[in-house]
């Protein structure tokens, strides 16, 4: 009995103390540095930017009111969200013709490339500062001492610095286009039934678009954010170390010549 319950115990601490000496090899206080603290606001605000433009849904409306008395009002309400692709977004638009009753219709538009891109955008940039908070905590050494490293970290920064200021901006452009498609004045006018004089046609309840315009304001948040951390990322390269070589040997430079000036003049 004693020997299976301390091979068991060995066999409970051997998980527990690898995850120990994971939790001590981290190193915490790179968080406290520039370079970490901002790749945890990249983390963080790449989460809020894909979640809330993801998650996003939305209602427009209308009223029909034929003026023959055998029918009534009759509402339209109209569901569509991510991603955005409203020329397949369908809706019944009712007819005031005693043959038939409704016919499909469809909203127009479609606005799935730029919101599409904006998602994706902020799901590689999740993975990739979840990578890099990894590399910064736990192979500290391995990112100072190899110098690809900062290489690639740097080329990676401006590329997402690049690409975010497209995606925000495309984004916006088409969050635009959307509300000028989905504004209920839009839906009575493609409507063919309210441009007749057998019914009126009345515009229902405005979508919200609060989540939406909070996902362009994370775009752009995320551009600053990667723009900034490009110079932090620059300082860890070579190119940064060259540049200071450089200066220290400019100024060296001169003190040296001065020094043999002056000891010809006390020779002579």
């Amino acid at each position: 009995m004693s020997s299976t319950e301390s091979s068991s115990r060995t066999a409970d601490k051997s998980p527990r103390q690898q995850v120990d000496r994971l939790l001590v090899g981290l190193r915490w206080r790179r968080l406290e540095e520039p370079l970490g603290f901002i790749k945890v606001l990249q983390w963080l605000f790449a989460i809020f930017a894909f979640g809330s433009c993801g998650s996003y849904s939305g209602e427009t409306g209308a009223t029909v009111r034929c003026n023959n008395e055998a029918k009534d009002v009759s509402s339209i309400i109209v569901a569509f969200g991510y991603p955005f692709r409203l020329n397949r977004v369908q809706y019944e638009m009712p007819l005031c013709d005693e043959e038939s009753t409704s016919k499909t219709m469809h909203l127009m538009g479609d606005f799935s490339a730029p919101a599409e891109f904006f998602v994706t955008l902020g799901i590689f940039s999740f993975f990739y500062t979840m990578a890099a908070l990894v590399v910064y905590l736990r192979f500290h050494k391995l990112y100072t001492e190899n110098r690809r490293f900062p290489l690639v970290d740097f080329c990676v920064t401006v590329s997402f610095t690049f690409f975010w200021l497209v995606a925000a901006a495309a984004w916006g452009k088409g969050l635009t286009d959307i509300k000028g498609a989905t504004r209920p004045s839009s839906l009575t006018a493609a409507m063919s039934v309210c441009h007749g004089e057998e019914a009126v046609c009345s515009a229902g309840a405005t979508p919200s678009m609060g989540l939406a315009n909070i996902s362009v304001l994370f775009g752009f948040i995320n551009f600053f954010l990667w723009a900034g951390n490009c110079w932090f990322v620059f300082k860890e390269t070579p190119w940064h170390g060259q540049g200071q070589e450089q200066d220290q040997d400019q100024g060296q430079g001169p003190s040296q010549e001065s020094a043999a000036e002056q000891g010809a003049v006390e020779k002579q």
